[in-house]
C-alpha cells in the first residue's frame, strides 16, 4: 500500500497495484504521478523545492524520481550539482512528452472537478497579504456567509499561483496575469492612506525594502521622502511588519484603509490616494469557472467586496 504522502493531490490515471506491475522483460512500470515529480524537479531545481510545490516530503520526491528514472532503463536524467539538480541531455529530451501528459491529466482533472455537483470540499485561493487579511475577517460577521460545506484555503504569496496546474483553484489579485485561458472579473478596490500612531510626533517613514522599490506604494513613498528630505526609520518586506512598526510609533507608513481606519491606535494623516489604490480581480481557469464549489466561492468574494466597498475605499 502506498504511503499517504506518496499520493499527489489531483493526480489522474492512478493505477491499481496489479496494473503497476511491470510486464515481463521490462525494468519497471510507469506511474503518472512520477511524471509530475519529474517535471517539478526540473522546474524547481531541487528535491526540497519540488516537494514544497507538490505538498510531498523530500524523501518521497527522491523515491519517485528514482522510480521515474528507472522506468527509462536506469540512466539519471539530472546532473547532481552542489547547488541542486539540473536536467542533462537525456532529461531534456523527455520534457516535451512529460508536459503533454501533464497538460492532458490536468485538463481532465479540472473538467472532472467542474462536473461535480457536490457543494462541499476545500477551495484553494491564491492571495496577497491584503486580500488574505480581508477575506479572513469576512468569514465571520454580519455579511454574506460562506456555505458551511466549503472550507476556504488561503495561500498567501507574492506570485499568483499557476491555475492551469491547479496550484490553486482561483486567485484574488490586483495584478492579474496577462495571458492564459482565464476568466478575470474585477471585484473591488483597496484604498490606501498614510497612518501614524495616535499622539506620535515621528515624521520618519516605514517603507519597503530596496528589492521592492518597484512597487507603486514604495515609489510613492520614496517620492515623498525625496521631496521633503525625509528619513526612513524602517524598511520591511511585508505589510504585517510595517503595521507593527507604525502601531508602535516608529514612524508613518502607507496602509490599507480597512486596516488603518479600524485600529484605535492609529490616526490617518492623508485622504485615500487614488494613485496607489489597489484594484482587485478574481481569476479562475475557464475549465473550473463553473465548478459548483469554485463558483460559490467566487460569488461569495464578489458579495463581500460589494458589502465592504465603503470600508475598503476609506470613505467611512
Amino acid at each position: 500500500m502506498a504511503m499517504l504522502d506518496d499520493i499527489i493531490p489531483g493526480a489522474e490515471f492512478r493505477r491499481s497495484p496489479i496494473e503497476r506491475r511491470a510486464p515481463a522483460g521490462v525494468a519497471g512500470g510507469m506511474d503518472w504521478d512520477d511524471v509530475r515529480v519529474f517535471l517539478a524537479v526540473a522546474r524547481h531545481g531541487s528535491l526540497r523545492a519540488a516537494g514544497r510545490a507538490l505538498g510531498l516530503s523530500q524523501p518521497t520526491i527522491g523515491r519517485r524520481l528514482t522510480a521515474f528514472e528507472t522506468t527509462f532503463g536506469g540512466p539519471t536524467l539530472f546532473d547532481r550539482l552542489p547547488e541542486g539538480l539540473r536536467l542533462n541531455a537525456a532529461g531534456e529530451q523527455l520534457v516535451p512528452a512529460a508536459e503533454s501528459v501533464e497538460h492532458a491529466a490536468l485538463m481532465l482533472e479540472r473538467r472532472r472537478a467542474a462536473a461535480s455537483p457536490e457543494l462541499c470540499g476545500t477551495v484553494r485561493v491564491s492571495v496577497g497579504e491584503w486580500a488574505a487579511g480581508f477575506l479572513s475577517r469576512c468569514l465571520s460577521g454580519p455579511g454574506t456567509p460562506l456555505p458551511c460545506g466549503i472550507t476556504l484555503e488561503l495561500v498567501e504569496s507574492r506570485q499568483t499561483a499557476n491555475l492551469a496546474r491547479r496550484e490553486a483553484d482561483l486567485a484574488v489579485r490586483h495584478h492579474p496575469p496577462e495571458s492564459g485561458d482565464l476568466y478575470i472579473a474585477k471585484v473591488g478596490t483597496f484604498g490606501c492612506a498614510v497612518y501614524r500612531r495616535l499622539g506620535s510626533k515621528s515624521d520618519a517613514w516605514v517603507t519597503y525594502t530596496e528589492e521592492q522599490a518597484h512597487y507603486s506604494t514604495a515609489r510613492w513613498m520614496q517620492q515623498r521622502i525625496d521631496e521633503t528630505a525625509g528619513t526612513v526609520a524602517l524598511r520591511a518586506s511585508n505589510v504585517t511588519m510595517q503595521l507593527a512598526a507604525v502601531r508602535a510609533g516608529t514612524g508613518r507608513g502607507v496602509l490599507p484603509c480597512f486596516v488603518g481606519d479600524e485600529d484605535p491606535l492609529l490616526e490617518r494623516l492623508t485622504p485615500p490616494m487614488p494613485e496607489i489604490a489597489a484594484h482587485y480581480s478574481v481569476i479562475v481557469h475557464r475549465d473550473l469557472r463553473r465548478a459548483v464549489c469554485v463558483r460559490t466561492v467566487i460569488d461569495w468574494i464578489k458579495a463581500v467586496f460589494a458589502e465592504q466597498r465603503d470600508t475598503l475605499a476609506g470613505s467611512r
